[in-house]
């Protein structure tokens, strides 16, 4: 599977802030602009002339206000808004893949190695998953070659006891063939690195 990106993932969560960033200074800017506007302040200057006058109620001397407060209300929904959707793709492109990830890797970690991560998208929770697919595969195969090692030296153990009490001339070709068994195995364990545990002295 190819990958667009290595760091696919990382622009995506920087796409989804700069979107919520970009809303959010947007309404902003609007709420700004509107209330240093010199239309708005002619119009409340105007009604209080009007008001003074006796041409309209009290009301209406803030009408302007009001009509600035439903606008913000309309703006600070539209946030809200932004950010459900913004939330909405996070969970559904990041939050369950990763969530399926860790739910079979726990049944992977607890022996069932019939287990297949698959994430359809291209990002690195699909590279994460591919990667968890190719250790389960090789643990796999190591669990099958030790199987068959070990069935092949009860064989060889049980030639070595027959030829005890029989033909002691087979004896030796037996040791050979666990030996080499058992450097197979050796070789495969070889290829591993463990972790170890330092000792510092005092």
């Amino acid at each position: 599977m190819s990958f667009a990106s290595k760091y696919s993932l990382q622009r995506t969560m920087i796409v989804y802030f700069l979107l919520i960033g970009f809303a959010s200074l947007l309404v902003g800017v609007e709420f700004i602009l509107e209330t240093h506007s010199e239309k708005l302040e002619k119009e409340l200057l105007s009604n209080l002339k009007q008001y003074s006058e006796g041409k309209i109620e009290s009301k209406s001397v803030f009408a302007p206000i009001d009509r600035l407060r439903k606008k913000a209300i309309l703006m600070i929904a539209m946030i809200l808004v932004v950010m459900v959707i913004v939330l909405t793709m996070f969970i559904k492109n990041i939050t369950e893949p990763l969530q399926h990830i860790i739910e079979l890797s726990r049944k992977i970690s607890g022996g069932d190695l019939s287990q297949t991560i698959t994430i359809h998208a291209h990002n690195e929770l699909s590279e994460l998953g591919n990667v968890i697919n190719e250790m389960s595969g090789n643990i796999q195969e190591i669990t099958l070659l030790s199987k068959n090692l070990c069935e092949s030296g009860i064989e060889i153990a049980e030639n070595i006891l027959a030829a005890l009490h029989s033909d002691k001339a087979n004896i030796e070709p037996e040791i050979e063939r666990l030996k080499a068994e058992c450097e197979s195995l050796s070789q495969v364990i070889q290829y591993f690195d463990f972790y170890t545990i330092e000792h510092h002295e005092p």
